[in-house]
């Protein structure tokens, strides 16, 4: 028995679409939505291929959201096959580059889509489709570009671009659907440079270490509570050094400045902007100069309990027997600049334990679970 689903996945990790290039997926879901009578749109930007797809034209819009690129293979020699040739292994995976993360989902989207409107060709509401190759990368000109267009839409017809939308990153950790994102923390990294006074280490007083510097500033960063107050939804604030280069090689030379990348995950119980102002405040009251690079690469989110987190935990609860985790945990995705436009959202997807590896898989049998799930959610809340 075929099974559509795997169908459209293989067909899609046989596009090489290593960010940011697309290499024609979004070709062949469009062509698929077109046939149901979605209105296709491409708002591509600076290379990089986006497509928004609507069909309806009243009730509240539901969103699919995802992106074709997948990161880079790696060695090929340690992958077990062709990580663009989609193989079905013995025990009832489908392995390639995008098997996880995302292609599946997508696949999963679209036959949802066309299983759904066979049966409810005239829905009560809208359903859309919002696809970039630009996720894996920078992430500065796939979703941001379609989310910008749609902020001036909304604003000039005083009505919400969408009400709901499922993000199909691989959210499951064990089981399909134990996991379902309602939000991420927010990520701001700096990099940070202490000025000292380079000179000879048997000269103490002629120098002033940097790298003492340094330590003292981490271990007061590392000792901070960020948070405004405790979140019922978020972990706290995490701080972490990422890198430290200091030092000119040789052993008795003090070196003149230290310099460490550092990474803030942060939830809604801050800002960036306090975190920013609190490392100034600390950098002064430790009486050092310093010079710091700031880049906020994304603010939190959070879709507190509402009709599409019930609506989800209903469905995965009929289809599955499970009572899933909604969770905050993970990294970031592009459900941070979705969220802005004010709608619920939710990340559901296979399980993530070979995302980003060498033999990427996905559970075969969860595919097409997966899109009965998506189907489910269409049928409760625009059906």
């Amino acid at each position: 028995m075929t099974c559509p689903v795997l169908e459209l996945a293989e067909e899609l990790i046989r596009r090489e679409s290593v960010t940011p290039n697309d290499a024609g997926c979004l070709t062949v879901i469009g062509t698929r939505l077109e046939r149901l009578g979605f209105q296709l749109e491409r708002i591509d930007r600076q290379g990089v291929s986006n497509l928004w797809a609507t069909f309806g034209q009243q009730g509240p819009m539901l969103c699919f959201a995802g992106h074709t690129d997948v990161v880079p293979t790696g060695d090929l020699k340690e992958w077990s096959s062709d990580p663009f040739i989609p193989t079905v292994t013995q025990d009832g995976y489908l392995r390639g580059r995008g098997a996880a993360d995302m292609k599946s989902s997508l696949a999963a989207m679209v036959v949802a889509c066309e299983e759904f409107l066979e049966q409810r060709p005239n829905p009560a509401g809208r359903i859309s489709f919002l696809l970039t190759s630009d996720e894996e990368g920078p992430a500065t000109d796939g979703t941001v570009a379609v989310v910008e267009e749609l902020e001036k839409r909304q604003a000039a017809a005083s009505e919400p671009a969408i009400d709901y939308c499922i993000v199909g990153e691989p959210s499951s950790k064990d089981t399909l659907g134990d996991v379902v994102r309602v939000g991420r923390r927010g990520s701001l990294n700096a990099f940070i440079t202490v000025h000292g006074t380079q000179g000879h280490v048997a000269y103490p007083e002629l120098v002033d270490n940097p790298i003492h510097g340094a330590s003292r500033l981490i271990a007061d960063l590392v000792g901070t509570d960020w948070d405004d107050e405790p979140n019922d939804y978020f972990p706290p604030t995490s701080f972490q050094v990422s890198n430290i280069n200091a030092g000119t090689g040789a052993t008795n030379v003090v070196p003149g400045t230290t310099a460490f990348r550092c990474n803030w995950r942060f939830s809604t119980s801050t800002t960036a902007e306090r975190i920013e102002a609190m490392v100034e405040q600390l950098i002064d009251t430790l009486g050092m100069e310093a010079s710091i690079e700031w880049n906020l690469s994304g603010e939190p989110f959070l879709t507190t309990h509402g009709t599409l987190t019930s609506a989800t935990a209903k469905v995965i609860k009929a289809q599955t027997g499970i009572e899933t985790d909604l969770s905050t945990g993970g990294g970031t995705s592009d459900g941070r600049f979705i969220a802005k436009l004010g709608c619920e959202l939710i990340e559901l997807g296979p399980i993530n334990r070979s995302i980003h590896k060498i033999d990427e898989e996905v559970k075969i049998d969860d595919l097409p679970r997966l899109k009965d799930l998506y189907i489910g959610l269409m049928t409760e809340l625009i059906g």
